[in-house]
Parts: C-alpha cells; sequence; structure tokens
C-alpha cells in the first residue's frame, strides 16, 4: 500500500511540474514564504539597524496622521455648523411648522417617472368622474411618520426596532449630531428630539461617542483614523407604566414546607430600541466577552451609520433612494467578487489555451 502511495504521490507531482499554472502559483507561495518576518531576521545586522530606523520612521508619520485627522474634526465641526440652518429647514417642514413654497416644492422628476405619473393621474382621473362624490383629499400635517419609516427602511436600524417601540417614533421630530468642541476630547453626540408625548419626559434624548485619534503604544502601526473606544447614553424619564425597555411577569412560587403556592411579578428586560440609550460600558482592564464585544461593535456601528448616512441623507432614506445606491454598490462589490472566482476557477483547468480570453489581472490591479 505503501509503494502504491509513493507512486500516486509521485504521479500528481509530475503534473503539477508539467503544468505552468500550477508552477506560477507554487511560485508565488515560495515568494510569499520568502518575504515571512524570519527573513528580517536573517538580514545582517547593518541592515536590520536601518530597518528598525524606518519603523521609527513611520511611528512618526502615525502621529502625523492622528493630528491631520483631529483637523478634519474641525473642519466636520465648521461645517455642522453650516448645514445647522438646512436641517433646522428640514426639522420643520417636517413637523409641520412651516410649509414650502410652490417654487421650493418644484422638482423635476426623471422621464420615466413622469410618464408613469401621468398614467396614474389618468386612471384616478376616469374613476372620480365615475363617482357621484368625489371623497376631499386628506392633508395630513407635516410629513406623518418621517423618521419611523427611515427606521423601518434601513434594515440596521429595523434589526433594533420592536413594535411596541412604533407609537413612541412617531413622536420623533428629528436627529441631529453635535461635535465636541476644541478644547475637549474628540467625540460626537447624537441628539434624538421628541414632541411632548405620554411615554416619556424627556425632550431630547442623547446618545455621546467618545473618540481616540491617536496612535496605541503597544501597536503604531495598527492606526487607521479615529476610532469609537466607548459611548454613553442617558436615563429616560419614563411615564408610570410606558418602558417599554422592561416587561412584567408573573411567576409561581411554591412554599417547600407547606406547599402553598403563591404567584409574584418581577420585571426583566425586554427587546426595544430605546436600549439604544443604555448601552453596555467597555471595561476598565479591557477584558469583555465576545457577545459584549460584539454587542458594542454593533453599537458603534449603528452611531457610525446616523452621523454619517442617515442624519445628513433623511430625505433619500425616507424615499428608499439612498437604499437604492447602497444596494447597487453592494451588487457590484459581489459581482467584481464573484468575477474574481469564476478566473480563479478558469486558472486552474488544464489546457485552457484560448487567446481570445482575457488573462486575469494581478491581484493589485484589481484592488484598484
Amino acid at each position: 500500500m505503501e509503494g502504491d502511495h509513493s507512486e500516486t504521490r509521485g504521479k500528481v507531482g509530475d503534473q503539477v511540474m508539467q503544468n505552468p499554472q500550477a508552477l506560477a502559483a507554487l511560485q508565488d507561495r515560495l515568494d510569499n514564504v520568502s518575504h515571512t518576518p524570519s527573513t528580517i531576521e536573517s538580514l545582517p545586522k547593518s541592515v536590520k539597524r536601518r530597518v528598525n530606523a524606518l519603523k521609527q520612521v513611520q511611528v512618526r508619520c502615525a502621529h502625523l496622521e492622528a493630528k491631520f485627522y483631529e483637523e478634519v474634526h474641525e473642519l466636520e465641526r465648521k461645517y455642522a455648523a453650516l448645514y445647522q440652518p438646512l436641517f433646522d429647514k428640514r426639522k420643520d417642514v417636517v413637523s409641520g411648522a412651516v410649509e414650502p413654497t410652490d417654487e421650493e416644492c418644484e422638482w423635476h422628476s426623471d422621464r420615466e417617472e413622469g410618464e408613469e405619473l401621468a398614467d396614474e393621474l389618468k386612471k384616478k382621473a376616469t374613476i372620480e368622474e365615475k363617482k357621484e362624490e368625489p371623497a376631499a383629499e386628506e392633508d395630513p400635517k407635516g410629513i406623518p411618520e418621517f423618521w419611523l419609516t427611515i427606521f423601518r427602511n434601513v434594515d440596521m436600524l429595523s434589526d433594533l426596532l420592536q413594535e411596541h417601540d412604533e407609537p413612541i417614533l412617531k413622536h420623533l421630530q428629528d436627529i441631529k449630531v453635535k461635535f465636541s468642541e476644541p478644547d475637549q476630547p474628540m467625540s460626537f453626540t447624537l441628539e434624538f428630539h421628541f414632541e411632548t408625548n405620554n411615554f416619556f419626559k424627556n425632550t431630547v434624548l442623547t446618545k455621546v461617542y467618545k473618540m481616540k485619534s491617536e496612535p496605541d503604544s503597544a501597536d503604531p502601526f495598527s492606526f487607521e483614523g479615529p476610532e469609537i473606544v466607548d459611548c454613553e447614553g442617558c436615563d429616560i424619564d419614563w411615564h408610570k407604566g410606558k418602558d417599554v425597555t422592561v416587561k412584567t411577569i408573573k411567576k409561581k412560587q411554591k412554599h417547600k414546607g407547606r406547599g402553598t403556592v403563591r404567584t409574584i411579578t418581577k420585571q426583566v428586560p425586554n427587546d426595544s430600541f430605546f436600549n439604544f440609550f443604555n448601552p453596555i460600558k467597555v471595561s476598565s482592564d479591557g477584558e469583555m466577552d465576545e457577545d459584549s464585544e460584539l454587542t458594542l461593535a454593533t453599537d458603534f456601528e449603528i452611531g457610525h451609520f446616523f452621523r454619517e448616512r442617515v442624519v445628513p441623507r433623511a430625505v433619500l432614506y425616507f424615499t428608499g433612494e439612498a437604499l437604492e445606491d447602497d444596494d447597487s454598490f453592494e451588487e457590484e462589490e459581489l459581482e467584481e467578487g464573484e468575477e474574481e472566482d469564476n478566473d480563479e476557477d478558469g486558472d486552474e483547468e488544464e489546457g485552457d489555451d484560448d487567446p481570445k480570453k482575457e488573462e486575469p489581472q494581478p491581484a493589485e490591479c484589481k484592488q484598484q
């Protein structure tokens, strides 16, 4: 049996040596192995000394990059003040405090959308002509359920949304992003502004995301820009019996001695978007279990998404146009990945010498 295995391995080895593509793949692996850290250790002492000097230069680059991002943060803060009057206008229109003029309401849609709208209007006019008494057109105030619709449209937010959250979010009037002042540690705050409601007394709920823009002394080469390191929520002053973050359950207890049974009620945590304002705290020693780390990472991602996407482009998430852009981008990325896989599969086939087929590009070109 052992001789048979040796003969089989010999045949496979011969096939590999006769396949230029297999040889090229093997050479790539050997090249990668030759650039491992062990090779650095084998360099002459004088060369290693110079490499260490370059690492010192790289650390200084990382610290300079951190200063660059600090200035970017200042630029964001400056432009946030310029954007705010426009966002205030958006809030007034959504809430119904201001009625936009006819000129402000003009919007030139695409030709196809216009034709579809014209057809719909014709059908609607035909139906209305047949009615004896046409119904009066509904004219709600502002844009009802503006932010709630955004929550429903965005997967990342709808995953947090529960049915009992929706009546509360109907009272959400605005979401603002506030940046830290120049003399304060880098951070940003999300402000959720609510109209007076029967659920809680707060008019504003806040979530602060603390950031760091400096290389880690233990691993300076991992620095890639500012990162969220912690977040802090706020206390919600719920009206009695309206707290959706807890639920009351009934539990029966049996007395061991007398055998009597009694029913007790207790409150337990309940799934709700409003748990967003009571986040997990980062432990002082940095040690957290895997579930907590995942929950915290998701929280940080949602904070970034509110800041960078939802707040600046709210109307496009309301209409779904921003979602279409996001979906298109994901599809392009997926198609590109599939194409690369197909290229790799084709490379492994023997006798594929068709000159019409385009040779696969190096990995560096594909990434660009």
